[in-house]
């Protein structure tokens, strides 16, 4: 089995914004994006999978038009924060999450924990598909998430892996 985890492209933001959950657009070079991202990716896959967010779903419909939609998709809910730009929220808060984000539920939104708990979930329903070639569309911290699940790796180094925006992991199972 192949699995592509595939991040959506460049959003349309201003610098600092903490958008786990917000429906931002996306940039203008979107269309470059794809071209670079298909170049990529095989041409067929057995299932598309995405979060339901619409930068994901804009772009797994340009991979499939019968993707799938799975809430256990979806971006790290940073509550209290989405909307703001992180200096502008409390810098007291932000610290203590920043030392134990792993444990520390961020305001109003979900933990670390929270988060590996529902991917964890999707990637095991996901080890037991018979599919050959699948992709998902999703966001950066449930990718890093997927891979540090797939590597076996501490939470603790969630942050030190590198995924930016329009970015294809493919893992082999």
């Amino acid at each position: 089995m192949e699995i592509y985890l595939i991040r959506h492209t460049t959003p349309e933001l201003t610098p600092g914004l903490i958008y786990g959950r917000l429906d931002v657009p996306l940039t203008s070079e979107f269309n470059e994006e794809l071209e670079l991202i298909k170049t990529k990716l095989p041409e067929n896959f057995d299932v598309v999978y995405s979060s339901p967010a619409t930068r994901c779903t804009i772009l797994a419909k340009e991979i499939d038009d019968k993707f799938i939609t799975d809430s256990r998709l979806t971006e790290l809910h940073f509550g209290d924060w989405e909307g703001k730009t992180w200096d502008t929220v409390d810098q007291g808060a932000l610290q203590i999450w920043m030392d134990d984000f792993v444990n520390v539920c961020v305001p109003g939104g979900e933990s670390m924990l929270d988060l590996k708990k529902r991917v964890a979930e999707f990637w095991e329903d996901l080890r037991q598909k018979d599919h050959q070639k699948i992709a998902v569309v999703t966001h950066a911290g449930v990718i890093r998430m997927l891979l540090t699940l797939y590597r076996k790796s501490p939470l603790e180094d969630f942050f030190r892996i590198e995924v930016k925006y329009g970015d294809v992991n493919r893992i082999s199972l």
